[in-house]
């Protein structure tokens, strides 16, 4: 891997991580069109530190939510009401819909990983995120705020986290497509989405960390990919802020129509060409 496609990579994962558009996907993809090979341990190495760098720009933007649920938390169970706070209640909701696919994804995700890892698998899941963007805006009647969200919710939200395991579903498409069809507005559905992406990105990123220190010269292979993990932090940061600011007033119609449109591009060239 050379610095130039550590950036580039770096800006597709920071933008895809958040934009219901896959980062797994279009890390799948772009390689594939652009004809860059890239070694498999090189691939690995770049993956986790741009995903911790995305868990950092998540961290960094929810910053005082965070603080303010943790503390609320940490009063519930002081006192012994840990659902009476609103915060207290959002932290728990958090972490229950976090148990589906953290509990999934241990077991399953590197069989999945391995199966369906391929382009044309790929496009068919980037079809599916696209399908289901559209059933978000057709299902969801976009009455409900984030501090109206219930256990049930957390559970079906969570579920939806599932599909994420599978590389081209997109993790914040299929979340917020989870709140919505249970009648969250938009915008809040996303912040739900983001926030609960924070515990199953911190178990996956401690996970992977520890693999990595098992790679041996793996510090003379961090200069190339430095300005990767730096470029994904900030567009990663940019892209939450953006998103939430465009789900207040607009649909998700255009994310789905550029999963079709990627999707199928990505289809027909796996197809004819591979």
């Amino acid at each position: 891997m050379t610095i130039f496609q550590s950036i580039i990579l770096g800006i597709i994962q920071g933008l895809t991580e958040f934009l219901p558009i896959s980062s797994s996907g279009h890390l799948v993809i772009v390689p594939y069109l652009l004809q860059w090979d890239i070694p498999a341990q090189d691939a690995f190495i770049f993956d986790i530190l741009v995903q911790v760098a995305t868990l950092i720009a998540v961290i960094a933007y929810f910053w005082n939510d965070l603080i303010s649920i943790f503390k609320a938390m940490v009063r519930g169970i002081i006192h012994k009401s840990p659902l009476e706070d609103v915060d207290s209640r959002l932290g728990w909701y958090i972490i229950l819909a976090t148990i589906p696919a953290g509990v999934l994804g241990l077991l399953f995700k590197d069989t999945v990983e391995s199966a369906f890892a391929s382009l044309t698998a790929t496009a068919i899941a980037l079809l599916l995120t696209s399908v289901l963007l559209v059933i978000a805006e057709l299902v969801g009647k976009r009455t409900r705020e984030l501090q109206q969200t219930t256990w049930k919710d957390a559970i079906w939200i969570g579920f939806f986290q599932v599909l994420a395991i599978f590389p081209g579903v997109s993790r914040s498409g299929s979340t917020i497509t989870g709140g919505m069809t249970r009648n969250l507005k938009r915008a809040p559905a996303a912040r739900f989405s983001f926030l609960m992406s924070i515990p199953i990105m911190l178990a996956a990123g401690l996970l992977a960390a520890y693999k990595l220190l098992n790679i041996p010269n793996l510090t003379t292979l961090l200069p190339v990919y430095i300005p990767g993990f730096i470029s994904s932090a900030i567009v990663g940061y940019l892209s939450i802020r953006w998103l939430i600011r465009y789900l207040n007033h607009h649909p998700l119609y255009i994310f789905a129509i550029y999963c079709a449109v990627v999707g199928t591009i990505s289809l027909g060239f796996s197809l004819f060409y591979l």
